[in-house]
C-alpha cells in the first residue's frame, strides 16, 4: 500500500468520505483517485498538498464526530465560518479557517 492509499484510507474510514467526494474537493475524478489508491498514478504537488491538508483535517474532526457526521460536516455551511462550507474552503486552499473552526469546536465556544 502506498503512502496515498493509506492517506486515502484514513480519509475514508474516519472521514466517511467517499473517492468521489475526494475527487469533487480536490478537482479532479474518481476514476483519478481510484488510480492513486492502487498506486498506478499519483496527484500532483499541489492536489497532493490539498489531499494532505484534507487527511489532516479529518483526523481532526475524528475527534469530535463519527464518520458520517464528519462527511456532513465538511459539506454543510457552518455558521462559525459565515455560511461557508468547509470543503470548499479546502478546496480554494483556505484550510486554516476551517482548522481554526475545529479548534472552537474543541474548546467548545458555540455561537
Amino acid at each position: 500500500m502506498t503512502a496515498i492509499a493509506r492517506k486515502l484510507d484514513i480519509i475514508t474510514e474516519k472521514g466517511g468520505m467517499r473517492f468521489i467526494d475526494v475527487a469533487n474537493l480536490l478537482g479532479t475524478r474518481p476514476e483519478t483517485v481510484s488510480r492513486w489508491n492502487q498506486g498506478k498514478a499519483f496527484p500532483h504537488p499541489g492536489t497532493e498538498k490539498l489531499l494532505l491538508e484534507l487527511e489532516w483535517i479529518i483526523e481532526q474532526l475524528a475527534d469530535l464526530y463519527e464518520p458520517q457526521e464528519a462527511r456532513l460536516w465538511l459539506f454543510s455551511r457552518q455558521k462559525l465560518l459565515n455560511g461557508a462550507v468547509p470543503a470548499d474552503l479546502i478546496a480554494s486552499g483556505h484550510s486554516e479557517d476551517v482548522l481554526a473552526m475545529i479548534s472552537k469546536l474543541r474548546e467548545g465556544v458555540y455561537l
